[in-house]
């Protein structure tokens, strides 16, 4: 009879399986691993509880330079606590980064330090700079759709990609003067 009821309990969830949306528990077939950060809305950073308010007025708009190679490119950074978190970490002087290549669309390397995030499914475009996994800096020249949170937007994409395209580049990521 315990054979039984345990047959049974397994045909029905395996046809509760079949009834899933497709992609449903296999990543929809993207190429990204799974993200292990929390996805849980963030607390405002101490000291910065009206600057949502200010940026979405055009107010206070935080800016970026990456240089890669002999090519400076600015970002406007998002209003996000991970890309205030970046401009204070960047007060402090520049960060040089390096990143790998990643699926043909991006480029990816260790921040050496965890930024708060707070990750939504977003689809990047080419420009899109996002953090991964809380402690990882993504630079895309290309599409991708996943969990990250956005840090940024380079402003003028000419050279971008050309930056960008070899198996892996040297980013010093710092304030404008």
């Amino acid at each position: 009879m315990r054979r039984m009821t345990a047959l049974l309990l397994l045909l029905a969830l395996m046809a509760l399986a079949a009834c899933a949306p497709p992609g449903a528990g296999d990543g929809g077939g993207e190429t990204a691993p799974v993200p292990s950060a929390s996805s849980a809305p963030e607390a405002p950073a101490p000291g910065t509880e009206g600057a949502e308010t200010d940026a979405a007025e055009g107010d206070t708009e935080m800016r970026m330079n990456l240089q890669i190679g002999g090519n400076i490119f600015t970002a406007r950074l998002a209003d996000t606590g991970a890309a205030r978190s970046l401009a204070r970490l960047l007060e402090e002087g520049p960060l040089t980064l390096e990143l790998s290549a990643y699926g043909g669309f991006e480029q990816v390397g260790a921040l050496g330090t965890t930024l708060p995030a707070s990750d939504s499914r977003i689809t990047t475009t080419a420009g899109d700079i996002v953090l991964y996994q809380a402690d990882q800096i993504v630079l895309f020249y290309g599409s991708n759709t996943w969990s990250y949170t956005r840090l940024g937007r380079v402003e003028d994409l000419t050279g971008w990609e050309g930056a960008l395209s070899g198996d892996a580049v040297t980013v010093t990521l710092s304030l404008p003067a």
